[in-house]
């Protein structure tokens, strides 16, 4: 005798696909879009999902103290001092992808790496970032921890843009996912293309200094 059918019911149970999981605010813990903003844990060097009322309630500098820091949503590009090859010689970046990151919590610029193993990370002698500022004008609006100086001299591209730092860490994970043999793959290079062009569609270009053109 054959043994007796399941009940559909306790079999749909287990085949039925799972439901997605829902991201969620790390402060109030309210579902969040797919696309939300980030806090940066300062302390920990670690990105938080935020809702859109935590994420203002971190936007003015010094409101979160010493922990929180809101990400900012500004992308700026620099068409009239674009990043030059003394600039580029200056930071002796050994690939052609970086972003450098001020780092309060060490009191330091760090230039990171993305890679197939994440990202490396080194610290930029402090009289380097003070020369490499002077000749860089975008340089000089980092904002500490929340955004991100993102450089690239591959081949005939010559990019430098300020973004957000979760947009750098975007490139991290895209690099992670793409990344096949030595230098990456023709796919990582395709990813790594539509994501600068990406950072470029969003740029808006550096207001000039006030006096300067007067």
């Amino acid at each position: 005798m054959s043994a007796p059918a399941a009940p559909r019911s306790g079999l749909r149970r287990f085949t039925a696909p799972r439901p997605p999981a829902v991201e969620r605010c790390e402060l109030c813990a309210v579902p969040v879009a797919p696309e939300h903003r980030h806090l940066v844990d300062v302390e920990r060097r670690a990105l938080a999902c935020a809702c859109p009322a935590c994420a203002a309630l971190f936007e003015r500098e010094g409101s979160g103290g010493v922990k929180y820091r809101s990400v900012p949503r500004r992308y700026l590009t620099d068409p009239v001092n674009p990043l030059g090859e003394g600039a580029w010689a200056l930071l002796r970046i050994p690939i052609g992808v970086a972003f450098l990151l001020h780092n309060s919590a060490l009191g330091q610029v760090v230039a990171c790496f993305p890679g197939p193993a994440g990202v490396t990370e080194s610290e930029v002698d402090p009289e380097v970032w003070r020369r490499f500022v002077a000749v860089t004008p975008l340089a000089a609006e980092l904002r500490p921890d929340v955004e991100a100086l993102l450089v690239r001299r591959t081949g005939g591209h010559r990019d430098c843009h300020l973004v957000p730092v979760d947009a750098a860490y975007a490139l991290v994970g895209r690099m992670r996912t793409y990344w096949q043999g030595f230098d990456g793959g023709a796919e990582a290079h395709a990813e790594l293309d539509a994501f600068f062009a990406d950072v470029a569609r969003q740029s808006r270009p550096l207001a000039p200094a006030k006096g300067v053109g007067r």
